[in-house]
């Protein structure tokens, strides 16, 4: 595990010297990688790492090359089977000087380019560089466990592992994307492609990008595969059994201390049971809490730490934790409103304390169904059933003459909409009639042309010859997961300079999973993550397989109207906010005094505006500061 940095360009010519830049983006990551450094440099690239060194401590030092020295690679994650690969390619003539996972990287490479990268089974992030034909490749694993961030302008190439390495260097532009914030506001962060910086890009999941000679082009190496299981469900869930327990032992390869995530849900608890009946020691486990019943599952998370006899780690998040609010924010480097964020950067804390390696349970929801979203409301089911001729267009008409403000407003809105339009409500937070009235004249013009919400229903569409349920999930899997969940739990964790790795995302277990039927995973009465809780029913109990799905909430509602009023109001009714630009300051008074006096709950879209604005703050009003001084 490490971070990656550097650049590339046609012309040899640099305007500082490059080994001083490239030193410097990697000094920007030094959290991904405390324990050492390489860089690379020759006439065209300068190519760099941070070191968290976890398999072969002694002599896995990065950037690697090969026997003739023409491939360089530099490699943020993990390869599981790299002792396979590395066997394979010892046949075809290939010699090892280490046994580490990296110099397979650079062996495979050699031996096969590109589709080297359907062959690694991991969570990486991979800079390729070829000498003798000037050619770079930076590659992203399937899932998007692992970041990589880009920008190319005049020929050069600029990449790293988070964004900060590429602000270092003062040739890539800071100015603002607005529609990455009309996306960030519609959905709690930026497009899965871009970056709330104009000139930086993300790497998408599952693509290979390749600069040579100036020129970048980009292409999916590996999507979610299609076609239907034609096994029981019985035997599903014994295959899945058996995936599962080869991706929790392949994930526990380390040679520093390893322990575990675990909130006391399905998903995590299924991993800490695997990884106790693999290891041969305690399982460290660590766990967040809340002071709030609604919020907390320690009680859960003490269950299963009984069950499987755990070394278990506890913390306890209070209203004061927001402390770190700002440190929080540093790391994303871009506006990131999910407020789960926050136990995650304690719970990484606390295991940083003990262990170099933590197995969580992400993924499993996005997987297996786990969402409440993927289930029809009630409400909702009922007006469907309602033979009532042109029922959509009759509450599409209600909704715009209802008086804003007035109960069941939104409700008509939701009802009136088709099922893509539905779905995108429930996971958006500012829908688009929403924004006239938070909108400045001047941010509605600059966003003019942008339209997330419609981007969004693309991605939705593109699976649309899928049954619904499971049409959900594979959206989330390519929007939702890398861009929130799996961004959250890398950023924070490597901001304790621990490994976080992700057993339900295994390459061959995510491909078993895409082919089962919906109804494998909810069944007709309602049981979500049903495949999977029979492929672990005789490893958890009932009170454990059939709780009810709390989430990894934060009771920021409840803070915000009592011990964190003031934070609230002194952020977003602030002069400082007001003059930004970008948002109304009477529609910002008008939700945070609904929120405030108990009329509204706004908890979720006034921390998103929160969070930005904290963010301007460090990434912007910094940088003019700095450079007017």
């Amino acid at each position: 595990m490490c971070g990656i940095a550097g650049f590339v360009e046609v012309d040899a010519s640099p305007t500082e010297p490059r080994e001083a830049l490239v030193r410097r983006m990697c000094a920007a990551i030094r959290h991904r990688g405390p324990d050492d450094e390489g860089v690379h440099i020759d006439g065209h690239a300068a190519i760099g790492m941070r070191r968290l060194a976890i398999i072969d401590v002694n002599t896995g030092q990065q950037p690697m090359s090969g026997e003739d020295g023409r491939i360089v690679v530099v490699f943020n994650g993990e390869i599981y089977n790299f002792q396979q690969l590395a066997d394979e390619l010892r046949d075809a003539g290939h010699r090892f000087r280490t046994r580490s996972d990296t110099e397979v990287i650079v062996h495979a490479w050699e031996q096969w380019g590109e589709d080297a990268l359907v062959r690694l089974r991991g969570m990486f992030g991979i800079a390729v560089w070829d000498i003798a034909s000037r050619t770079l490749w930076l590659a992203r694993d399937r899932a998007g466990i692992k970041p990589l961030h880009y920008s190319h302008s005049n020929g050069r190439l600029v990449f790293g592992s988070e964004i900060k390495s590429l602000l270092a260097d003062p040739r890539v532009p800071r100015d603002i994307d607005p529609a990455s914030l009309d996306h960030y506001c519609s959905f709690l962060y930026t497009p899965p492609d871009r970056s709330v910086f104009a000139a930086v890009r993300k790497l998408p999941p599952g693509h290979v990008l390749r600069w040579r000679d100036g020129q970048v082009s980009t292409r999916r190496y590996w999507d979610l595969p299609e076609g239907s299981f034609r096994g029981s469900q019985q035997e599903a869930a014994a295959r899945l059994r058996e995936l599962l327990g080869d991706a929790v032992r392949s994930h526990m390869i380390s040679d520093v201390p390893l322990g575990a995530f675990l909130s006391g849900g399905v998903d995590s608890s299924a991993v800490v049971a695997l990884m106790a009946r693999t290891s041969g020691q305690r399982v460290k486990t660590f766990s967040i809490g809340f002071e709030e019943a609604t919020h907390d599952e320690l009680p859960y998370a003490r269950e299963v730490a009984r069950l499987f006899d755990t070394d278990h780690h506890e913390f306890v998040v209070r209203p004061d934790a927001l402390s770190i609010l700002d440190r929080v924010i540093a790391h994303f480097d871009e506006p990131f409103g999910d407020s789960s964020a926050i136990p995650t950067w304690y719970v990484s804390e606390i295991a940083a304390r003990h262990v170099t390696v933590v197995l969580s349970g992400d993924g499993g929801d996005e997987l297996f169904g786990g969402y409440s979203r993927y289930r029809p409301h009630e409400r909702v089911a009922a007006f469907d059933r309602l033979r009532l001729p042109g029922r959509s267009s009759i509450a599409r008409l209600a909704w715009r003459r209802w008086p804003r403000g007035l109960r069941g407003r939104n409700f008509l809105r939701h009802v009136a909409q088709d099922a893509e339009g539905r779905y995108l409500e429930d996971i958006g937070f500012f829908r688009p009639d929403e924004k006239e009235a938070l909108y400045t004249s001047a941010f509605a013009a600059a966003v003019a042309g942008s339209d997330p919400f419609a981007d969004m229903r693309r991605l939705l569409d593109a699976d649309r010859d899928v049954a619904w349920a499971n049409r959900m999930m594979r959206f989330d899997f390519r929007t939702y997961l890398p861009n929130d969940c799996l961004t959250k739990v890398d950023r924070m964790s490597m901001a304790h300079s621990i490994e976080s790795r992700v057993p339900l995302l295994d390459t061959a277990l995510i491909e078993f999973v895409a082919t089962l039927p919906a109804s494998f995973k909810i069944t007709a009465g309602g049981r979500q993550k049903h495949v999977l809780k029979q492929a672990v029913a005789d490893l958890l109990p009932p009170s454990i397989l059939d709780r009810r799905k709390q989430g990894f909430g934060v009771p920021i509602g409840g803070w915000f109207g009592g011990d964190l009023r003031e934070l609230f109001a002194d952020t977003l009714l602030s002069p400082r906010a007001a003059g930004r630009g970008y948002f109304e300051p009477r529609e910002v008074r008008r939700l945070v005094g609904e929120h405030v006096g108990g009329r509204r709950d706004h908890t979720l879209r006034l921390w998103l505006l929160m969070v930005l604005e904290l963010w301007l703050r460090q990434y912007v009003d910094a940088q003019a500061g700095a450079a007017a001084a």
